[in-house]
């Protein structure tokens, strides 16, 4: 996919029952995406296929969501969070993602591993005016890593004044008791 895909405005859902799945090495890259991936996101095996998990990125997703989504990682846990990806033919689509690190035998993270649904509208609803504030704290900087900083920093103030954690949060979303 072009880095030149502009977004088009129309938001593409998929069924409750669909399952997005990919599979990524240690970098990012991506080594596996099922057809429901592919049918979504508007691109083919071929063309996601050694390509970085972020040729789906939205523009209007914070970077600091991405932040927190390595670091958890890397301290070899699972994540889930609300994403808004970007089609390859212009469209946007909404999934609540469950990213998980992927073992070998000797206990080592050899790739992780990502199981996208559908996510509740009232969940994007409620989501959605913290990740615009994100946003703001992201928009003063033109490096990519600081703005992904400041978009961390600014959940971390924003959950704080909460009284909770990125974790309960997209819990209470998903389970309709909102935090």
């Amino acid at each position: 996919m072009s880095a030149s895909i502009a977004p088009s405005g129309v938001e593409r859902r998929f069924g409750p029952d669909e399952v997005i799945v990919s599979k990524t090495d240690l970098k990012g890259r991506i080594t596996y995406a099922n057809p429901v991936f592919c049918r979504v996101s508007a691109l083919t095996e071929p063309e996601v296929l050694g390509q970085p998990h972020n040729v789906i990125r939205h523009p209007d997703m914070p970077r600091g969501v991405f932040r927190l989504l390595w670091q958890t990682l890397a301290e070899g846990r699972e994540i889930f969070a609300y994403i808004l990806n970007l089609a390859g033919d212009g469209a946007h689509y909404w999934v609540l993602a469950h990213v998980t690190p992927s073992f070998a035998a000797d206990g080592s993270v050899v790739g992780y591993h990502s199981n996208r649904r559908l996510p509740a509208p009232a969940a994007v609803g409620a989501i959605w005016p913290l990740y615009q504030e994100m946003l703001r704290a992201e928009a003063g900087h033109a490096n990519a890593g600081d703005a992904a900083q400041a978009g961390l920093e600014a959940l971390d103030r924003l959950l704080a004044e909460r009284g909770t954690s990125y974790d309960e949060l997209v819990w209470s979303l998903t389970t309709g008791a909102v935090a």
